[in-house]
């Protein structure tokens, strides 16, 4: 399984997946990878099946089987300026609708030990409200390339990306990926024995030594908390397969400051 050419402009990528018929709660995709290998089914979070759920800043579900979405990204990709914009948009949502503005500072910057109760302040619509405009504002801040953003650079975007593929079909199977110059996306589901609190951990670790020895340096490379996300749904699994696909499009990334892989047919 060889990279993609970063070269290779957005739209001339073909999107290599095809949609088997199952029980729609459950069943995602089927990628057909011809006869040598086995079709990679994958699925949405089962709440009927065992989870676990953690929390550092970010809550984070994670269950055996169960597709994610997952974003690693550089520690300077988000200076404290643009924390502090994010936090002042969260701020104007929370004040607009009433409810506790000391949920944005906790949400973006450190974790408060009331965080729960000035969550608790927003019904299940809100909630859901809140997360989505946080997580466009994380995603678009990214997008905006702070930071020293390194992984422009081919040889350096090329070890994050094998590092991610070199554990595929056996501790997870990966659906696609992109490495961005200052974060990766990916879209991964955990075989049993394998999860990301572990792998991940991994995975940064090694590629922060070998990029650190790459450009001479050494020190953080990865903000230790990734972003991840359990998928919920088949809609929500495709709308997430376009946008790592459309992500260095949006960004508008140049042909060679971005590599793209996603699973053959």
């Amino acid at each position: 399984m060889a990279l993609q050419s970063a070269g290779r402009a957005v739209g001339e990528m073909v999107r290599l997946f095809c949609l088997e018929a199952a029980e729609k709660a459950q069943l995602l995709y089927t990628h057909c990878m011809g006869d040598q290998k086995k079709p990679v089914i994958f699925r949405s979070f089962d709440p009927r099946a065992e989870f676990i759920v953690t929390a550092g800043n970010l809550p984070h579900w994670f269950q055996v089987g169960a597709a994610m979405f997952i974003t690693f990204r550089t520690a300077d990709s988000l200076p404290k300026d643009v924390l502090l914009r994010w936090q002042r948009e969260l701020e104007h949502w929370l004040a607009t609708n009433h409810l506790p503005v000391e949920l944005a500072a906790s949400t973006t910057a450190q974790k408060s030990p009331r965080h729960d109760e000035f969550l608790n302040a927003l019904n299940a619509a809100q909630r859901h409200e809140f997360k989505k405009l946080s997580d466009r504002i994380f995603h678009r801040s990214l997008d905006e390339c702070h930071g020293e953003c390194l992984l422009k650079q081919v040889e350096l975007a090329e070890i994050a990306a094998n590092a991610l593929l070199f554990y595929d079909d056996a501790k997870y199977d990966l659906d696609r990926l992109v490495v961005m110059p200052n974060h990766v996306h990916a879209i991964v589901q955990f075989r049993e024995g394998a999860s990301l609190d572990v792998v991940g951990q991994s995975w940064m670790r090694y590629t922060a030594r070998q990029i650190n020895a790459s450009i001479n340096r050494s020190g953080v490379f990865w903000q230790p908390e990734p972003f991840d996300h359990l998928i919920r749904s088949p809609e929500q699994f495709e709308y997430l397969q376009r946008y790592v696909f459309d992500n260095p499009k949006k960004a508008n990334l140049r042909k060679g400051e971005f590599l793209y892989w996603e699973r053959e047919m």
